[in-house]
Order: C-alpha cells, then structure tokens, then sequence
C-alpha cells in the first residue's frame, strides 16, 4: 500500500507573527517554523548580520520575512518591532517572546550585580516591554491574537545549584505569563508559555564542552536522554499560538523530556 504524502501545514497562512531572538537558535527555528505554516515573520534582534540570515533561510524556503534591529531591554524598540509588523504586513497576529540570556555558575551569593542586572533587564523587564506593547496592537483587532512567552524548565519547575538568578528571572517570566493571561483574555488575547530543557543550542553546551560531550552528560541527566531539537520545541510553541489550541490560555508547557518530572 503506498501511502501518500501528508499535506503541507498552513496554520498560520495570511498572519503575521513577531520572533524576538530570532537570529539563532530557538527563536530562529519558531521563526522558520511560523513561515513554513505561511506566516509572514518579522524577526527581531539586536545584532543584523543574524538577523539577515534568519530572513534569508525563511526566504529559500519561499517564505516572506523581515528583520527589525530591537533592544528588548528598551520599550521603544520593542514597540518599533510591532509598529514594522503592522505597516509592512496589516497586522500582529502572533508574538513570540524568546529573546532571553544566560548568566550564571556560580552561587548566588557571588553573582555579580551586572549579571543580576542583564538578567532582569531582558529576561523580565524585556518580556513586559513586548507583552505591552502586543496586547497594545492586538486588544484593538477584530482577530485579537496569540502571544508566547519562552520561560524556561528552571524557574517555576526545577531549580539546580549555580542558575538561581537565571531561575529566577524566568520563573518570574511564568508568573507573568499566568497573571497577563487572565488579564487580556477578555480582550481577545490568548497568552501561554513554553518552559524548554536543554534543547540543541549553544545556550545548553558548557563552557568549552563538545557536542558529543553535551550527548554523554544527557544521557545520565535527563530521562529522555538526550536534549530537545528545537524543532521540537518550536512545534510546542506553534500549537499553543494556533487556533488548535483555542481554549488553552496562561498554561506553561514544560518541554524537557521529564527533568522536571
């Protein structure tokens, strides 16, 4: 029996969704994936050259993107992103809140005060910006929209030695994601988040660790035993910002093959 193959998804066809942090790693795969299902992307980040990678990869697959230089950490940015996604594409749909950073290894009482400072300017305070800023768009859209935040599987879930201010800032990323939901679901909005693992990008690698040393240490510390793809992920975060997924408002979906279990 030959079995045909599957159509192509088109969710999102004829919206237009914003990526932050969409010029590597997660972001960038959410951002591929939105276009794959026929979104128009807008890809925000701080650095262009990534940036412009990211449009180009969407662009040879025969998507339509566009790069906007944005500093989540100031609201003026995050709200120019939002104003290129209207003026070039009619609408903000779908937001993807996923610029974040690391700072870390070391226990708290040694973190330095810059380190605590990067992590809320634009894990918490870089989160608030775009959320205020989207739900500014989209509370006056027939449509509404869909926002995701990217939290983290360490904050709300688990915790370990070493992460604390990074856990920190991103269970703060969850309690927001919770309190926003309630807040603007009356307005049209739905808002949720995703909590990854370690998922196949340079934020899970140590320092100077190897990817075929990264494989070894997962497969004595998460019971999946390997990291997430982010594929993975991004499919995770695409349901949730899809009309599948109507009914679903202020979850947190942890995706971290059960270390959080």
């Amino acid at each position: 029996m030959t079995v045909a193959p599957s159509a192509p998804r088109t969710r999102f066809s004829g919206r237009t969704a914003l990526v932050t942090g969409a010029g590597s790693g997660l972001g960038r795969a959410i951002a591929l994936a939105l276009a794959a299902e026929g979104a128009n992307v807008v890809v925000a980040g701080r650095t262009p050259a990534p940036l412009a990678e990211t449009v180009a990869l969407i662009e040879e697959a025969g998507g339509t993107a566009h790069a906007q230089v944005a500093d989540v950490s100031r609201a003026e940015d995050v709200a120019a992103a939002v104003r290129a996604a209207v003026d070039r594409f009619g609408a903000l749909d779908v937001a993807v809140n996923n610029a974040g950073v690391f700072r870390g290894g070391a226990p708290i009482a040694d973190l330095p005060a810059d380190d605590w400072r990067t992590l809320l300017d634009i894990n918490v305070t870089g989160v608030l910006y775009a959320l205020q800023a989207e739900v500014a768009q989209m509370r006056g859209q027939e449509s509404g929209g869909a926002i995701v935040n990217i939290a983290s599987n360490l904050g709300a879930h688990r915790t370990q030695p070493g992460v604390t201010a990074y856990a920190v800032s991103k269970a703060a990323v969850s309690a927001l994601t919770r309190g926003a939901a309630l807040d603007h679901i009356a307005e049209g909005i739905r808002i949720n988040a995703v909590s990854p693992g370690a998922s196949d990008t340079a934020m899970s690698m140590r320092p100077g660790e190897t990817e075929a040393e990264r494989a070894i240490r997962m497969k004595a510390e998460s019971p999946l035993a390997r990291v997430a793809a982010t594929a993975e992920v991004a499919a995770a975060v695409l349901y949730l910002a899809s009309d599948d997924a109507a009914s679903v408002v202020g979850t947190d979906l942890v995706i971290d093959g059960g270390a959080a279990a």
